[in-house]
């Protein structure tokens, strides 16, 4: 006999089931992958009713009759965050754009959260931070494209960085040095 029972405790309305299941995309939305590209993890945003398709390769966004409206490699993808009381996948391009998905009513999230971080971190090759005191670190990157194995450098100032500091600049040309030299890509000259 329990003597002691842990209440349930519920914080907010329920959430109701989603309406369909992640698993259940039309097949448009797939239509266009390429040879030996494969879905990973698929959901259904609630705003437009947009198919989010994570792929071993890129990141799709498509309307259910198969239209592109975002189709970027995993690279391209600088970072993101899955808040679970919101319900959404928000994400910050290399390009500096931006993106925000609700996975709740439609389908739900299913594995896009963990399939995220998971393509994500695979196209990290290395980084190296450059912090020289406030506003003024950056970050340097060598990343993979997932499909041809090709390795890419992105650099990335931080929140009130200046490429006129000729100190900051230094620092991240001798990380950028650094990072090359240690996968085999070719030197770099000159500034960042």
């Amino acid at each position: 006999m329990r003597l002691w029972r842990r209440p349930t405790r519920v914080v907010g309305p329920p959430v109701p089931p989603p309406e369909g299941k992640p698993d259940a995309y039309p097949s448009a939305v797939v239509a266009e992958l390429e040879r030996d590209e494969k879905v990973l993890a698929t959901a259904r945003e609630d705003e437009h009713g947009h198919w989010l398709v994570l792929t071993t390769w890129r990141l799709l966004e498509r309307t259910p009759g198969g239209e592109a409206v975002l189709d970027l490699p995993w690279l391209s993808v600088d970072t993101g965050a899955w808040d679970p009381d919101a319900w959404a996948l928000s994400v910050i391009f290399v390009d500096e754009g931006s993106r925000r998905w609700v996975l709740q009513r439609r389908t739900g999230p299913g594995q896009v959260p963990q399939v995220f971080r998971d393509r994500t971190t695979a196209s990290v090759v290395l980084m190296r931070q450059v912090d020289l005191g406030p506003r003024r670190t950056a970050r340097v990157t060598i990343r993979k494209d997932l499909r041809t194995r090709e390795l890419h450098e992105q650099v990335f100032l931080g929140r009130g960085a200046r490429r006129e500091d000729r100190d900051l600049m230094s620092a991240v040309l001798i990380a950028r040095q650094e990072l090359r030299g240690q996968v085999g890509m070719d030197p770099v000259d000159g500034v960042a």
